[in-house]
């Protein structure tokens, strides 16, 4: 193989292939200890797979059932999957400006229309992990390191690093990262003479893909490779001269692909109906990444403790390595990087994105100082990055320690020996290991560090919480002769962020059969700026005051006349509240706006459609 850009040093070349069948025995070994790592992150679901969600962010993971669901609609219905109007009635849903992983959901609609939304989120959350660990795998055995033992510790922890597993709590999107080890590999071949065309090809389909998964991820990655390219040149200024122009032609390409297949989504994105520009407020811009976070265990760790975010853990758990790991991480960084140009490349990593993280104030250990931080000096409307959380930076340095610890590993395992393939007399002229029983017993010192240091890290099974199931009025189709084709059923509580998560899962476990109003999403607000969820409407915000105080306020003539306008602007059929925490007063609440209810099956059903 030629060497690309990055490969030119010795130890990033391809590994020499081990004769015999045992390194493919040491990859399925890898695979199946993946696997096991993510049925046991996922424990918990499968316990009541229909009744339990994520007890930190059930919201997030009733809304990424819903995402299974549309997925298997928009293929049943052969309906165009950038937009759905089973959510948010009247105006719709841009699936492409939120967090749809369409990539995801599309092919596998056979397999949700078979085993429903609930089975699908937990059996794909597991998968994605491992995955993404396996993919990590093939990449650090395959282009940096000879110990299959290094390839495994790195792919484990590129997998199920804290960051990663905390992001499981409800967010998918965020380990579905199985194609980025793909993509990192095809940026650093793009120097390659004679593949040009190769190798830009398969890095623009790999980016088109990771486009219908996450943007957010993607991004982080081009810029972790933006500046792993930028160090090598810096260090290898000569040879990356010499490859600067296939790189650069590889390069577009690769664009010019991704391009092709992405323009109408990206186009739709920002411009289609219910597009948006930015958040509101620049929200995310304040979340920085705690120093103290760095060294303290997570808390879905097997070491970790639940009442230490409660002084940190104000902003995501992105980094959260541990003390352990850390001072593993710096000796092994002082170690590797005189002789090692990817240990220089990691270190880079490592510091610019750790210094980027810190967001615009400095915070220690759950209070904000007065130091400015970086992103204090970042403006809140800059394209691409508005939408960015500084402490999801972290996730670039998780990448770069589980990278440091192949690299550490191997460094271990190989002893003297050649990194790369090298003439046959060098190699036997290498002392053998047992010739040198300082080393051997070192190697034993730096083995048990690594592992001490991710023992703690272990991934416990995620908590879950179980949640009632929806009314059997809904799930046994007795609401079919109440909703008419191009009206809407109306949930009591209104799906929002913060309400009505049981109500948003009824629009999921029926397949989106009929469509609610407001909902789990990010569309605009009057001003074009993203918001989370719909405005309320004057109704929504009774029920959810109402819901918040326990008591039902005095309802007055106003209240009844707005409640049969927003009824009309939902374009409402009945109205519909099941067993609830809050059942007895919402009863009493919607009774005094709209009249009496039927019971009908299990639900209490208010029939509006002579009304409105």
């Amino acid at each position: 193989m030629n060497p690309s850009p990055v490969a030119v040093e010795p130890a990033v070349a391809d590994p020499p292939r081990r004769p015999g069948r045992r390194p493919a025995r040491a990859d399925v070994l890898a695979l199946a200890a993946y696997v096991v790592l993510g049925v046991l992150v996922c424990l918990n679901y499968w316990g009541d797979v229909q009744h339990r969600v994520s007890s930190h962010l059930p919201t997030d993971h009733s809304w990424f059932e819903w995402l299974f669901a549309h997925g298997a609609y928009s293929v049943r219905h052969l309906e165009n999957p950038l937009f759905t109007a089973r959510q948010n009635a009247p105006y719709g849903v841009n699936m492409m400006a939120n967090t749809s992983m369409l990539g995801v959901t599309l092919p596998l609609a056979p397999l949700t229309l078979l085993l429903g939304p609930q089975v699908m989120y937990a059996l794909y959350l597991g998968a994605a992990l491992s995955a993404t660990a396996a993919t990590s795998y093939w990449m650090l055995s395959r282009h940096l390191v000879r110990s299959r033992g290094a390839a495994f510790v790195g792919g484990a922890f590129l997998g199920f690093a804290p960051g990663i597993v905390h992001h499981a709590n409800g967010q998918p999107n965020f380990v579905s990262n199985f194609l980025l080890p793909l993509i990192v590999v095809r940026v650093l071949r793009l120097g390659e003479p004679g593949r040009r065309l190769r190798n830009g090809i398969a890095l623009g389909l790999l980016v088109a893909y990771q486009i219908f998964i996450n943007e957010e991820m993607l991004l982080l990655t081009a810029l972790a490779c933006l500046v792993v390219v930028l160090a090598y040149v810096v260090q290898r200024p000569r040879a990356a001269w010499r490859q600067a122009g296939t790189f650069l032609a590889a390069m577009g390409v690769g664009g010019g692909v991704a391009l092709l297949l992405t323009a109408y989504p990206i186009w739709y994105q920002f411009n289609g109906p219910q597009s948006y520009r930015g958040l509101q407020g620049g929200i995310f811009h304040s979340w920085g990444e705690d120093l103290m976070a760095f060294v303290t265990f997570a808390r879905d760790t097997v070491a970790g403790d639940e009442a230490v975010e409660k002084t940190i853990g104000l902003t995501e758990q992105n980094s959260w390595f541990g003390w352990p790991l850390v001072l593993v991480a710096l000796v092994a960084l002082v170690l590797l990087v005189r002789r090692s140009l990817p240990a220089r490349i990691v270190a880079v990593l490592v510091v610019v994105f750790t210094v980027a993280a810190i967001g615009p104030t400095v915070r220690f250990d759950g209070l904000e100082t007065t130091v400015a931080g970086p992103w204090a000096y970042v403006p809140d409307n800059l394209p691409l990055v508005e939408m960015m959380m500084p402490t999801r930076l972290t996730l670039v340095v998780a990448g770069a320690v589980g990278v440091l610890l192949a690299l550490a590993w191997n460094a271990l395992a190989v002893g003297g020996r050649p990194p790369v393939p090298a003439p046959r007399a060098a190699v036997e002229a290498a002392p053998p290991p047992a010739a040198r029983p300082r080393r051997r017993w070192l190697r034993g010192i730096g083995y048990a560090a690594i592992v001490a240091a991710l023992l703690p890290l272990l991934p416990r099974p995620l908590p879950a919480q179980q949640i009632d199931p929806p009314p059997r009025f809904i799930t046994a189709g007795t609401w079919r002769p109440y909703v008419p084709e191009g009206r809407t059923l109306v949930p009591v509580p209104i799906p929002s962020n913060v309400h009505g998560l049981p109500t948003l899962r009824w629009s999921a476990l029926t397949g989106l059969a009929f469509p609610i109003p407001a909902g789990y999403f990010i569309g605009p607000n009057e001003n074009g700026e993203g918001v989370f969820g719909a405005p309320n409407r004057p109704t929504s915000t009774l029920i959810y005051s109402t819901m918040d105080a326990g008591t039902v306020p005095a309802i007055t003539e106003e209240n009844r006349r707005q409640a049969l306008e927003d009824l009309r602007f939902w374009k409402a059929s009945v109205v519909v509240l099941g067993a609830n925490p809050s059942e007895g007063v919402l009863r009493q609440l919607m009774t005094a706006l709209l009249g009496p209810p039927q019971r009908v099956d299990d639900v209490w059903l208010w029939d509006v459609r002579d009304r409105v």
